[in-house]
């Protein structure tokens, strides 16, 4: 899948620079002080060489880093050529192709060379300004430059205003199966975390997954940890998160759900608050049960996440046992009330012992549990330790945890060989991450890191390999 790419940056009072949907800071004056630069994005444009198409989003990013400069003259040689005003108030909404390269060249001949080739650079225009095809590796590069979580929201800000007008047209790759007593499209999920609010439901379903988990989501909203929360780590293709169940809260994402026109496959993870203490957390997970069961096509227990004190602990063999007593017996009254059946899934981490991990899955098949998740982000650092950030308190996602997390599921599956299916999420990053869990004996599998780092095009590459 490809992704076509034109980002804006709007500041001062005159119009951006129109160049490849580009728009530079209308006057150099304000470029160079400390003027705020807003970044948006004009996505295009999934698919096979759709029309050009521009869709302009207001950004979410200030603070003028000085990346570019623009003089007036670029700016108004610009607005000559494709600034005809909108009935939206969108100056861009009727730029033409020919008068976006048309500006680009105007550019070059006002002597804005550097700026051209800055230009030209980023957005891989061939040398005549012919049109090509922007990868995600580039969009990557791009949001790269923002702090880590300014850029996860305006990526998928910019995707749902993508969608909503019809702009994303993600193929879905038809493998279907059967698991947990629900038809999934294919085996492909979104993991819970990217979209912890549901605020993103339709847009990301519309890239081609076969089901969607939202959450974590709490019975209250809670803020998180403090930031920066978020890290990247390229070099080793890993994120570590400390985000700690920041949501808006239960009712806030389930006015998304009914909102979604979605109908496919919905997991709703669920969490307890961070000032509930952990004696209590059962409360929490049956407040939370109760509310999201009426619109959830499954719920995930998130009960391993590194960044709730002691959550951990409801790992252990008693606390678990007597946390899932309490949700089963719930679940079959809800059943009954609503109708209808819903799947319990837990989700368990990968910093257990062979024994543990044993333990649970035994626990998990004696109460009837419909699924395992496994797993969540890790705690170690041995290989990550020496890299920038690499010592960032939280959980580690990503790479490093792909042999980790498929070896877990292969200790489940010995355990449980086949009684409780297992969906398997941690390190997926290519086709032949996904395809050796199913080996080690997952029957769907999450994508979350993977897909920051390798975009959309990593969903169809992993489907298209597990349908063979």
């Amino acid at each position: 899948m490809e992704l076509r790419l034109l980002m804006a940056l709007q500041g001062g009072a005159a119009q951006p620079f129109v160049g490849l949907g580009f728009g530079v800071a209308g006057t150099e004056a304000a470029a160079i002080g400390h003027a705020q630069l807003v970044f948006g994005l004009r996505i295009a444009l999934f698919g096979e060489r759709p029309p050009l198409r521009t869709l302009y989003l207001r950004g979410i990013e200030t603070g003028g880093r000085g990346l570019f400069r623009a003089a007036s003259k670029v700016s108004a040689a610009a607005e000559q050529q494709g600034g005809r005003q909108a009935d939206d108030g969108d100056p861009y909404a009727h730029v033409s192709p020919s008068a976006v390269f048309h500006s680009l060249a105007q550019a070059r001949a006002s002597g804005h060379d550097r700026l051209a080739h800055k230009i030209c650079a980023l957005f891989y225009i061939g040398p005549s300004g012919e049109e090509t095809t922007i990868s995600y590796s580039l969009l990557r590069a791009l949001l790269f430059r923002l702090e880590p979580e300014t850029a996860h929201h305006l990526a998928l800000e910019a995707l749902k205003a993508a969608a909503r007008l019809r702009l994303v047209s993600g193929r879905q790759v038809s493998a279907p199966r059967t698991v947990m007593g629900i038809a999934f499209p294919n085996p492909v999920g979104l993991a819970a975390g990217l979209d912890k609010n549901g605020d993103y439901i339709d847009a990301l379903a519309a890239l081609g997954f076969g089901f969607i988990e939202v959450g974590t989501v709490t019975p209250r909203p809670q803020p998180g940890n403090p930031k920066p929360r978020l890290f990247r780590l390229p070099r080793a293709q890993a994120i570590i998160n400390r985000m700690g169940f920041n949501n808006q809260g239960v009712d806030y994402l389930l006015a998304n759900v009914r909102r979604a026109r979605y109908r496919g496959v919905l997991g709703i993870n669920i969490g307890k608050n961070f000032d509930t203490p952990v004696e209590r957390a059962v409360d929490d997970y049956v407040i939370g049960l109760r509310k999201v069961y009426a619109y959830a096509s499954y719920v995930a227990v998130n009960i391993s996440s590194p960044n709730t004190p002691n959550l951990r602990h409801l790992q252990e063999h008693d606390a678990l046992l007597a946390l899932l007593r309490t949700l089963k017996a719930e679940q079959q009254q809800l059943a009954q009330q609503h109708g209808k059946y819903v799947p319990l899934a837990v989700k368990i981490a990968p910093d257990l012992s062979a024994a543990a991990v044993a333990d649970i899955a035994a626990i998990l098949r004696n109460q009837g549990i419909d699924a395992v998740i496994a797993t969540n982000t890790t705690l170690a650092r041995d290989v990550v330790a020496h890299l920038p950030q690499g010592n960032e308190a939280g959980g580690l996602s990503g790479a490093p945890l792909t042999g980790r997390a498929t070896e877990v599921v292969h200790q489940l599956h010995a355990v449980l060989q086949g009684d409780v299916p297992i969906i398997a999420v941690g390190g997926i990053m290519t086709a032949a991450d996904a395809v050796a869990k199913a080996r080690a004996g997952a029957s769907l599998v999450q994508l979350y890191s993977g897909f920051i780092y390798r975009g959309p095009a990593l969903i169809t590459e992993v489907a298209q390999a597990l349908a063979e």
